[in-house]
């Protein structure tokens, strides 16, 4: 599945660090990176995105950019691209100019060209949402219609991955499954056998989103995306994972 993505070495520094933090501080809000949709390729293949913030504990801005090949599943062979700031004095907005031309050319081969459409969000603003269902469907050309609606259901479970996550916290690191449900039938999209320790010990899921090729009919081509809590050095982080809705 293709997710956000750290090797191991920083894997394990980062819960060196993670260790000394909590045993000095409170708990405190974590990191919370933002999306922004690139687009996806003429084709439907490939689908593009960024993840940008400002990471908790250093205070630098960082700005990562996946390119995802939706046919495989899998990231396209040079990406993601990583960018992040060695101190506190470059921009957030430096920082997202350099990884998007860092990844001009991976893009470009890909064939990034066409717009998303949003065909459900929920943002960060919307009161007592849980995170575990979101109804829609492609937009039609009604105000307010859909060509289809459909329902993805997410649910979360203790894993049984052996990352060391017990050295820093009591939870267990958690796995998630996604299905899709339409017209009464349902399909397994994602269920983790493993949690990878690119998720650096995750506490929490929610489904952030769907999306679409601009201008489509149907959700053939659309992504899941799914929100990611990692243990961060101020509370939980947040990440993004894409999860293609095609077969």
């Amino acid at each position: 599945m293709a997710l956000a993505r750290q090797d191991s070495a920083r894997f394990f520094g980062f819960l060196g660090f993670l260790g000394l933090v909590l045993l000095a501080a409170p708990a405190m809000a974590g990191d919370r990176a933002a999306i922004d949709f690139i687009g996806y390729s003429e084709d439907s293949r490939y689908f593009a995105f960024e993840e940008f913030g400002i990471q908790d504990g250093s205070g630098f801005a960082y700005s990562n950019i996946y390119l995802i090949d939706l046919s495989s599943d899998q990231w396209v062979t040079g990406t993601p691209i990583r960018v992040q700031a060695k101190d506190e004095n470059p921009t957030l907005a430096a920082m997202r100019a350099e990884a998007l031309d860092q990844a001009a050319a991976p893009l470009e081969k890909a064939g990034i060209s066409v717009p998303v459409e949003i065909a459900a969000l929920l943002g960060d603003g919307v009161p007592d949402a849980d995170g575990e269902s979101l109804t829609f469907g492609a937009p039609s050309y009604g105000i307010g219609t859909v060509a289809q609606t459909s329902t993805l259901a997410l649910t979360t479970f203790d894993s049984t991955s052996t990352l060391p996550c017990a050295e820093w916290t009591e939870n267990p690191p958690l796995g998630f499954a996604l299905t899709l449900n339409t017209d009464g039938t349902s399909r397994a999209l994602q269920r983790d056998e493993t949690v990878p320790e690119s998720r650096n010990c995750p506490q929490a899921y929610r489904l952030y989103g769907v999306v679409l090729p601009f201008g489509a009919t149907d959700i053939g081509n659309g992504v899941a995306i799914v929100s990611v809590y990692p243990l961060g050095f101020e509370g939980p982080d947040r990440r993004f994972i894409a999860v293609p809705l095609a077969p």
